[in-house]
């Protein structure tokens, strides 16, 4: 047995180099990881995205595009057998119907390949044929990119951390009055631990819908086939001086060392630590409605998510030995399409300013970062109207809630965006000067021309920093 588990493992390696040469030799490929938090639009990211490189008439600063050295592009099947394919012909189905819809949140990890057959440019160029390049675009939750900080933290850390951090907010004052009146050392009963997880769950749900963004264990607000498994049977307990043999707290941190080990671990190493480009999306503007305190949790989040990756500079036998690094990370403003595009550079600053810290470590080992304001699906038009005497740039839509059309101004966006991060900084309960607002549109009809994808905003130039150097 322990023959034949050396030489699979063995067997194993030897594959991934040689699929590494061939990789690097004959048909690269771009693993491309798209993550963000909940509502932050990854499926729409994926679709518009998937949609516009397949029809590239809406892609002018995607260089190859433009350059028309794209001979054709094409959807394959995904190199990963045991990874559920990304669902793009039902999310496109649904954003480009006569009644169109927004697609349902990720829940779990997926993939897609899409395979461009591209003409080299420069020197050597027309002495050259197409090649074909892969983009494996792996989808995945931000929340599950949270958890890797739980890999190097203790049961009794963690409970700590999240007691201390928990403990004014109102959405957990079931939790911590339930956590309180638990003797963690008397022996485990199965009902009580999963009262007490249950309890904690519903918490993780509250606080992310209140605009939290700390709410980890991610798996416990997306479970899948997990849902009711020791696993997530667990929940953070006050410290005790003792932890007797078969008491609950000795069981719920054996249940955590499992979460770390039979669930993080095995994604980051399967799926994360293969992605060498990322892109994290951002609802911005959700988190400046939600207030002071939901802005700095944000950016405390964006810090976190970035000290998961393994960013730098891929060197050949770097790559080819000892794994990707990712070279390129970009974080992304979604929804720009609720805003005049008179306030997307006040837009693109504030995200420059939140994922400032996040940018800087990247940097520092070599990666190139960059943020952006995007609208993967444009589903408003700009207007200007006479409000009070004054003129005020707006955009036009159709609301989600009521399916009526209707104009929106969500108040100025500050030029400088300390105005926002310092209150933010500072605990403050709600902005001092004016609340901005947040409207929920729902995805207009399409009149696409053969040739086009759906329209978008800046999606190209995404598109561009991600992979267009690889092209």
């Amino acid at each position: 047995m322990v023959i034949t588990t050396l030489a699979d493992g063995v067997w194993r390696g030897v594959e991934t180099v040689q699929d590494r040469v061939s990789e690097t030799f004959f048909e690269p490929v771009i693993r491309l990881g798209v993550t963000g938090l909940a509502r932050s639009g990854k499926t729409v990211f994926i679709t518009s995205l998937v949609a516009n490189l397949l029809d590239t008439g809406r892609m002018p600063h995607l260089l190859a595009a433009s350059e028309g050295r794209i001979a054709a592009s094409f959807l394959q099947p995904q190199p990963d057998d045991t990874v559920p394919r990304f669902a793009f012909e039902t999310y496109l189905g649904a954003l480009t119907s006569q009644t169109p819809s927004w697609p349902d949140s990720t829940r779990a990890i997926s993939e897609l390949r899409v395979s461009l057959r591209v003409q080299p440019k420069g020197l050597l160029a027309g002495l050259q044929g197409p090649r074909t390049i892969h983009l494996d675009i792996v989808d995945y939750p931000g929340e599950w990119l949270l958890d890797l900080a739980l890999l190097d933290i203790s049961y009794s850390e963690w409970s700590a951390q999240v007691l201390a951090r928990i403990a004014q907010r109102t959405q957990a004052a079931d939790f911590m009055a339930l956590s309180s009146n638990t003797d963690a050392t008397a022996k485990l009963d199965e009902p009580q631990a999963q009262a007490l997880a249950t309890c904690f769950a519903k918490y993780l749900n509250d606080a992310r819908n209140a605009g939290f963004y700390d709410c980890t264990p991610g798996r416990f607000l997306l479970p899948g086939d997990l849902a009711g498994s020791p696993v997530l049977t667990f929940a953070p307990l006050p410290a005790t001086d003792t932890t007797p043999r078969r008491s609950l707290i000795r069981e719920m941190e054996r249940r955590f060392e499992a979460y770390k080990s039979q669930v993080i671990r095995p994604f980051f190493r399967d799926h994360f630590s293969r992605i060498d480009r990322q892109i994290v999306l951002v609802d911005a503007l959700g988190a400046i409605h939600n207030g002071p305190q939901a802005v700095e949790d944000m950016r405390g989040a964006m810090t976190e998510i970035l000290s998961a990756f393994r960013p730098g500079k891929n060197a050949f036998l770097s790559n080819l030995l000892r794994g990707k690094r990712v070279e390129k990370i970009l974080f992304a403003a979604t929804k720009a399409d609720h805003l005049h595009h008179t306030q997307h550079p006040q837009l693109t600053a504030i995200m420059q300013a939140l994922t400032r810290d996040a940018q800087d470590r990247a940097k520092f080992a070599g990666a190139q970062t960059a943020a952006m304001a995007i609208a993967s699906l444009r589903a408003t038009t700009e207007d200007t109207v006479t409000h009070a005497g004054a003129e005020l740039d707006v955009v036009r839509g159709i609301l989600a809630d009521t399916g009526k059309a209707a104009a929106f101004y969500p108040g100025a966006l500050p030029e400088d965006p300390n105005h926002l991060l310092g209150p933010a900084r500072e605990g403050a309960a709600a902005w001092l000067d004016q609340d901005y607002q947040v409207m929920r549109f729902a995805p207009s009809p399409l009149n696409i021309r053969p040739g086009d994808g759906p329209p978008h905003l800046r999606l190209d130039r995404a598109a561009q920093f991600l992979f267009g150097d690889k092209l």
